[in-house]
């Protein structure tokens, strides 16, 4: 009775296994890459580079700091963001890169 009652068990078990690994496959690992890109994007930033901040600013970066970057938005208008908060990187055109 002990062998089918654990066997019995492991049975049940089967289905919440699946689910967790369905659920690491199509959310956890998406986001971990899309994380890991936007890090690297954040770190080979330097200066006179265009961006979009979440918020929807587009500016210049004019300097970068250990914790936030420093972007100029129009003629002397400055701004210090957090290095999370930027949302793109422009191209030369305009338009966002493609990463």
């Amino acid at each position: 009775m002990n062998g089918a009652t654990q066997s019995n068990m492991l049975v049940q078990l089967i289905p919440f296994v699946i689910i967790f690994v369905i659920f690491y496959l199509l959310i956890i690992l998406p986001a971990r890459k899309k994380q890991k890109q936007h890090q690297n994007m954040i770190h080979s930033l330097k200066g006179g580079e265009r961006v979009i901040t979440a918020g929807g600013i587009y500016g210049t970066v004019s300097r970068v700091m250990d914790d936030r970057f420093e972007i100029q938005v129009d003629g002397n208008t400055r701004l210090q963001i957090t290095k999370s908060s930027i949302s793109a990187v422009l191209e030369v055109g305009g338009e966002k890169s493609k990463q």
